[in-house]
């Protein structure tokens, strides 16, 4: 078997610090030359709605990478004060938004997938999916496209 030709990447998480992983290394595989698909999953569909993109939070809870403990977490405003922080420290290295790296993926020929029982299960239109994604699929299709010649990452 030779070197995989086709990058796979389904996007299962909704949050702020979960939608960066698949949509910098959509970037690098498009960028090496790899085809490129990103599936959107269950709350993963949160990056490519319309109502949600831009208003991505982190969760305080149950992240230990934070460093403080979950019973704070749990206290009300601290999901607003991780996301302040997280973006703050985003902005102070210059690092893409949401909204840009999925335009950027874009450019270097990323494909967008929503899953289509997601999609249905969540009562969602085609029109509340932004503009980048490319299609409504089955998790079939979806698997048909990673049967040959494929790295297939789950995030």
């Amino acid at each position: 078997m030779g070197k995989a030709k086709k990058l796979l990447i389904i996007a299962s998480k909704g949050t702020l610090d979960m939608a960066y992983p698949p949509l910098i290394l959509a970037q690098v595989g498009a960028a090496m030359g790899l085809e490129v698909g990103v599936f959107f999953t269950f709350w993963g569909l949160n990056i490519i709605r319309k109502d949600t993109v831009d208003k991505l939070k982190i969760s305080p809870v149950g992240n230990p990478a934070l460093g403080m403990p979950n019973i704070l977490g749990i206290l009300p405003g601290m999901t607003s004060l991780a996301t302040s922080m997280m973006k703050k420290r985003i902005e102070s290295i210059k690092m893409a938004s949401i909204r840009d790296m999925i335009k950027e993926c874009k450019e270097l020929g990323v494909k967008f997938y929503a899953c289509s029982n997601t999609v249905e299960l969540m009562g969602l239109k085609r029109e509340q999916l932004i503009d980048e994604v490319d299609d409504i699929v089955g998790a079939t299709a979806f698997l048909e496209m990673a049967s040959e010649d494929a790295i297939v990452l789950f995030i």
